[in-house]
Parts: structure tokens; C-alpha cells; sequence
């Protein structure tokens, strides 16, 4: 780990990364593994899975993160910067050009090939929600937790009762002491001075700076919606769908069967699913709301990496605080339950034909394991010829 990579090698590596990465974030930590542990020798098994173990713990897009502390740790932030850019750049570009064609030609989002893709949208989340159930929530202990999430969201859904939700798990596992699980090796990081604090102090004061009103749509309205939900979700790429669909959906600026259908092309792009938000941006501001939709949906889970590394020491030594994640976690598996009825079920299966398309979709993704970069303008295929 002594040996320093450049800016273009860490940026080369991570570019084909960003353009072959298809599968989310799950496929994305096996790449990676692939790549850095396994041909490249950059980091070992236990560095690898001390690192996967952060990001994992982290609010963010957590194979992002992950790829953003390995390009740290070969070429210190100029390697961190490199390998986000070449990473997320591909798929975002796809997504803005996607939104773009759409502001351009409003009535393409009324075809079938949009309902095709809402109702592989149903089958994907619904698939990610009973993942993350078996890796989160093995006991009834965890299960009860996000069965009571899934509840309280699903008779009073806000972005300050989803927080307040979480909140809630979190203090729950604290209490009663839910079962963590067992840490990595360690991991030796090179944090330098009092920079950890630094970023620390700036993600906290730019997460409250997003609760300040704003008008709705405008730039600074899209850049705090964009920040807060970085910052708030716990578990990764699919997680963000809650906190955005309430905050453009639910709000009115962006209609449901736009932001499903986005949603299902994001499905179908290689790298970060935190991509989809230069989609948002797009459709709500042009190439501005793209840029800046993107880097702040970014920006607090770059912030937490810098400023948790070191905090990460502490955690392996603390068995409540991880305790309490661990209670949060389950929490997330109940906040992607009950979007998966609302708004993900409600607005798109509504026939008996939208039924079997999803046990369809749902059958081909999680039993014959069929990869989603095809699947999904598949259903977008099927969708224009059946609806």
C-alpha cells in the first residue's frame, strides 16, 4: 500500500469500471474485489473487507464510497477524486441524456414501454427488499424492527417521519443490544490531522443547512432534497428511491410515471444507482440541475468517508454503537417495504396483466438470475408491444 498510483492510472482503472459495472451494489463490491484484491494486489482480503465494512456502515451510496476510499488509500485525494469521476460519469451521462430526451419529447414517457419499465421497477425493489431481509434482518428481533418501520411510514410517510423511523430502529437496537456482527481486521488508513474532524463538521452543517426552506424548484431547493438524501440513506442504492420519491413525487415536481420509468432505466446502466439523480436534476433544471443534482447527491457520502475513517476504530471497539446501526439497518429493510406498495405497487401494477408481468420480472431476475441490463429494456420492449 506504500506504492502511490497517479491521477490518470486511478482514473483509467475506475473508467472501466464505470463503463462494464452492471448488477448494483452488490455486483459492484464483487468487481471491485475482482480488480484491486485479486489481479491488482492494491489492497488485502482483510483490507478489502475492513474497507467494504465502512462504507457498509456509512449513510451513502455504499459501493461508491467504496471504490472512492480505494482510490484514497492508492493515490490520497486526488485518487479519491479520480476514481469517483470515472466511475460515476458514464452512467450519470446516460441518465441526464435520458432526462433531457424526455423534457424535449414529453409524450414518449406515456408510451407502454413506460409501463414496462414501472412494472419491472416493482419486481426489482421487491427483490432488493427481500435481499437485504435475509442479510439484515435474520432474527425476529430485526424483523420486528422493520416490520415497524414499514408500519409507522406506511400511515404517516414524510421525510421527517422516515428519519424519525430510523431514529427510532437505531434507538431500539441500542437498547436491546441487537446482535452486530463480526468486524473485519484492521485496517491501517492514513488520516492526516484534524481533516477527519473537518469534514465532519461539514457534512453536519450542510445536512442542517438542507432542512431550511426553500422555493420548490429551484437550484437551491434541488441541491438540499439531492443533500438529504445522500446523507440519510442507510443501505446503498436502492435505498435513495424513498427519500427522492418523496421529495420530487410526493411534492408534485416530478410526475410518478417519469420518475418510475428513470428509475428503471438507471437499472439498466453500469455503475452507482445514485446516478438516477442526474436524471432528477435533468427533468427539474436542464444541464445545471444535472451537474449539481449529481454532486450533491454525492457530497455526504464523500464527507462521512474522509470523516469516518477514523471513526471506524472506534466502532470495532464500541459493540452498542454497532449495536444500533445495526437496529437502523433493519429499519432501512422497512422504509424500502413500504415504498415498494407506495409509491412503487400503487402506481404501476393496476390489472391483472400488470400482475403477471411482475411475477414475470421477478421470476427472470431473482430465480433464473437473468442480469438487469437486459431485462430492463426487455420489460421496456415487452411493455410497448402488450400495453
Amino acid at each position: 500500500m506504500s506504492e502511490k498510483a497517479s491521477f490518470r492510472e486511478v482514473f483509467a482503472i475506475f473508467l472501466r469500471l464505470g463503463l462494464t459495472s452492471f448488477g448494483g451494489p452488490a455486483a459492484h463490491i464483487g468487481y471491485f474485489h475482482d480488480e484491486f484484491v485479486r489481479r491488482r494486489r492494491w489492497l488485502s482480503e482483510s483490507a478489502y473487507g475492513e474497507v467494504v465494512a465502512l462504507c457498509q456502515l456509512l449513510p451513502g451510496p455504499a459501493s461508491s464510497q467504496t471504490g472512492l476510499a480505494i482510490g484514497f488509500l492508492r493515490g490520497h485525494y486526488r485518487g479519491a477524486l479520480a476514481a469517483w469521476l470515472a466511475f460515476t460519469l458514464p452512467s450519470a451521462m446516460v441518465m441526464a441524456l435520458f432526462a433531457f430526451g424526455l423534457t424535449l419529447w414529453p409524450d414518449a414517457a406515456e408510451g407502454g414501454w413506460v409501463t414496462g419499465l414501472k412494472l419491472f421497477v416493482v419486481a426489482v425493489v421487491g427483490h432488493a427488499v427481500w435481499q437485504m431481509g435475509r442479510n439484515l434482518c435474520p432474527d425476529a428481533l430485526r424483523q420486528g424492527l422493520a416490520l415497524m418501520v414499514a408500519v409507522i411510514l406506511l400511515l404517516a410517510g414524510s421525510a421527517l417521519m422516515q428519519l424519525f423511523a430510523l431514529v427510532l430502529a437505531g434507538l431500539a437496537g441500542f437498547i436491546m443490544r441487537v446482535p452486530p456482527g463480526k468486524g473485519a481486521e484492521s485496517l491501517s488508513l492514513p488520516v492526516q490531522g484534524r481533516r477527519p474532524m473537518a469534514f465532519a463538521v461539514a457534512f453536519a452543517l450542510l445536512l442542517l443547512a438542507s432542512f431550511l426552506p426553500a422555493e420548490a424548484g429551484s437550484m437551491r431547493w434541488l441541491a438540499a432534497e439531492m443533500y438529504r438524501s445522500g446523507a440519510l440513506v442507510f443501505g446503498g442504492g436502492h435505498v435513495v428511491l424513498p427519500w427522492l420519491q418523496e421529495g420530487f413525487v410526493a411534492s408534485g415536481q416530478v410526475p410518478a410515471d417519469t420518475f418510475l420509468a428513470g428509475y428503471g432505466v438507471a437499472q439498466a446502466v453500469p455503475g452507482p444507482l445514485f446516478s438516477f439523480s442526474a436524471f432528477l436534476g435533468g427533468v427539474s433544471g436542464g444541464v445545471p440541475g444535472a451537474v449539481l443534482a449529481l454532486l450533491a447527491v454525492f457530497l455526504p457520502g464523500v464527507l462521512l468517508v474522509f470523516a469516518g475513517l477514523p471513526l471506524w476504530q472506534w466502532l470495532r471497539r464500541h459493540e452498542r454503537a454497532r449495536s444500533a446501526l445495526a437496529g437502523v439497518n433493519a429499519g432501512v429493510v422497512g422504509l424500502l417495504l413500504a415504498t415498494l406498495y407506495d409509491p412503487v405497487w400503487t402506481s404501476a401494477v393496476n390489472s391483472p396483466a400488470g400482475l403477471a408481468f411482475v411475477l414475470a420480472a421477478w421470476w427472470a431476475l431473482a430465480v433464473a438470475r437473468l442480469p438487469v441490463w437486459v431485462l430492463a429494456p426487455g420489460s421496456a420492449a415487452l411493455g410497448a408491444l402488450v400495453f
